[in-house]
Order: C-alpha cells, then sequence, then structure tokens
C-alpha cells in the first residue's frame, strides 16, 4: 500500500512516517519543510504547497494522512485568517481532490480542543462541542469538511488528538510536557498557572500508533475517534514531570504555582478508539520524559526558535512566504 502523509515532516509526522514504512507501507511525505527535514532517507519527500496537488499527484495513492495545518492556539491566534485556511478549508479541499482521485481512505489529524470547556464531564465523540477560540474552531471545520465526503468507497476518519508529549526527530518545547521538562532542567522550576484544568494527554509514539491503526482499520469504518492515554489536571502533569526528573538526574525541582484562568479545560473518553480501531497507548507520563531525557543528545539549546512552532510562524509570516 502507498500512503501520503500531507505535513508529515513535523513534529508527529518525523515519528510516524518511518513507523509506516517500519510495517511495510509505501510511505511519501508532502510537507512545505517549515521546520526543516528530519526524515530518514528512505522516505521520499516533496516540498510542495498541498493546495497545488491534482489528481495525478494523488492518484498513486490508497490513503491520504493530513497532519498539515497551524498546529496550536498561538499560531491560530497570531494569524486567525490563514488558520481557518489551513485548518478548516485545506484538509476538506485535499479530501476532495483524493476522494476524486480515487484515493480510498483519508485520515485528518484533529484536536481534543474542539471540546472547549466543559466542566466535571467526560467526553466522548458524540458529545456536544463548545470550542470559541480560532484553533479548535477551524480544526472542527476541517473536521466536519472531510467526514462529509465519507462514503461507501470513501473511509473518512478524524483522530481527535490529545495534547502530544515527548521526544520526536522534530523536536518541540511548546507542549505541556515538553515545557514543563524543559523549565524543570533550566530553572529547577516548573510554572503552573491552573493547577486545576484538565488535559487528555499522549505520547507521539502512541500518536503514530493511533495512525496506524486507523491505516489498518477496515475499510467500512469512518468516523470520529478521541486519542489519548488518559486525561490529566495539570498540577498533576507537574508533580509527575518533577518526580521523574528528580527520580532519573538527581535535580531538585520546585512547583510555582498560579491562578491563571485558561479557557481550555476538557477530558475525554477514548473507549471507541479502542473498541473500533484496537488502539490501546503504551506510555505514561514519566515515560514521556523519560523519552527527553534519553535523547537530550539530539537535540541542543532549548531556546532554539525550531523548537517552538509560534516563533518559526511569525518569522515566516514576515517574510510574506
Amino acid at each position: 500500500m502507498r500512503i501520503l502523509v500531507a505535513g508529515g515532516a513535523g513534529y508527529i509526522g518525523s515519528v510516524l512516517a518511518p513507523m509506516l514504512h517500519e510495517h511495510g507501507y509505501e510511505t511519501d511525505v508532502c510537507d512545505l519543510l517549515w521546520f526543516g527535514n528530519h526524515l530518514p532517507p528512505e522516505i521520499r519527500v516533496m516540498e510542495r504547497n498541498l493546495f497545488e496537488l491534482n489528481d495525478e499527484d494523488l492518484r498513486p495513492y490508497e490513503q491520504v494522512i493530513f497532519l498539515a495545518g497551524l498546529s496550536n492556539d498561538p499560531m491560530a491566534e497570531f494569524n486567525p485568517a490563514r488558520n481557518f485556511i489551513e485548518n478548516g478549508a485545506l484538509p476538506a479541499y485535499l479530501a476532495f481532490r483524493a476522494k476524486q482521485a480515487g484515493v480510498r481512505r483519508f485520515i485528518y489529524a484533529s484536536s481534543c480542543s474542539v471540546y472547549g470547556y466543559t466542566m466535571h464531564e467526560l467526553y466522548d465523540e458524540d458529545s456536544p462541542v463548545t470550542c470559541g477560540y480560532p484553533y479548535g474552531i477551524s480544526k472542527l471545520g476541517g473536521e466536519r469538511g472531510v467526514l462529509q465526503l465519507a462514503g461507501s468507497e470513501f473511509s473518512a476518519i478524524a483522530l481527535r488528538q490529545g495534547t502530544v508529549n515527548g521526544y520526536s526527530p522534530r523536536m518541540r518545547f511548546d507542549l505541556i510536557v515538553n515545557t514543563m521538562f524543559k523549565t524543570a532542567l533550566t530553572d529547577g522550576v516548573i510554572t503552573v498557572n491552573n493547577p486545576s484544568i484538565w488535559r487528555p494527554l499522549i505520547e507521539v509514539r502512541d500518536t503514530a500508533t493511533a495512525f496506524l491503526r486507523a491505516v489498518q482499520a477496515d475499510h467500512g469504518i469512518s468516523g470520529v475517534f478521541n486519542v489519548a492515554l488518559d486525561n490529566f489536571t495539570v498540577g498533576q502533569v507537574a508533580d509527575l514531570v518533577k518526580d521523574t526528573v528528580e527520580e532519573i538526574l538527581g535535580q531538585k525541582v520546585r512547583i510555582v504555582m498560579k491562578n491563571v484562568q485558561d479557557y481550555r479545560n476538557y477530558k475525554v473518553s477514548c473507549e471507541r478508539a479502542k473498541t473500533i480501531l484496537g488502539f490501546a497507548p503504551k506510555y505514561s507520563v514519566p515515560q514521556m520524559v523519560g523519552s527527553l531525557i534519553n535523547n537530550r543528545a539530539r537535540y541542543s539549546n532549548f531556546e532554539d526558535d525550531n523548537y517552538y512552532n509560534i516563533r518559526v510562524f511569525e518569522k515566516i509570516e514576515r517574510q510574506g512566504r
């Protein structure tokens, strides 16, 4: 089977594309390479705008995985217009072109951010979505555009991911566990803006496995699936990161608590992905931290702009690219 990973040179794609290749799938990546190319040489990489792909480009592929678009709230808020184009219009358009070209399945990287702010409830895929901010709205728009195309000859799957963490060859330090790990090492401090806020978390290798399970699913399967390890309060995550750093590195870490309001608070059920896709995450929060420690020699200065999506995006916007 031949698979195209759209936006596959980023944080998740740099783990997913090699995993697909190792499982025997002929894997190509199409990406603008904003964050460079950290993929192994056996992965063919096309540096192209996804809006420019046509039926001839897509016809060789049986499945397309969409990882492209703007990846977090700071990027979405910096340029809301581009956010809605890249996260809402682009996946729907590419799914439309893929279906026309005879692609059999389109897998969209959605986000649990679509749930917005909820109180003391465990949300499944049929629960209401209440997001009121650009990133969550755009991800929901892209998701609905893709799913609208599902039919007997075209499977459409949306994976609503929890916050992804852990080591990737295309490293990021703007994610909750990764950020706490960075400040624990550099400052000896983890700052918690609001310890009561809930987040579903997932390790990047488990995220890649979720996409692999979607690729392997029966062709008749379409729909939305939450994918996460579990739900954690931010205060709980801080304790887990602190304990792991102190245990493995012997470095004392202090936690500083604040009381900053956050407009994102949600916890989700992932039973559907387990039951229908056979998705079973393996990596705990301490193992996420462990992956960062074990690969410390593979990334350089914590403040390198390439490790922060918003910094790279701001440069691109200023250059008019």
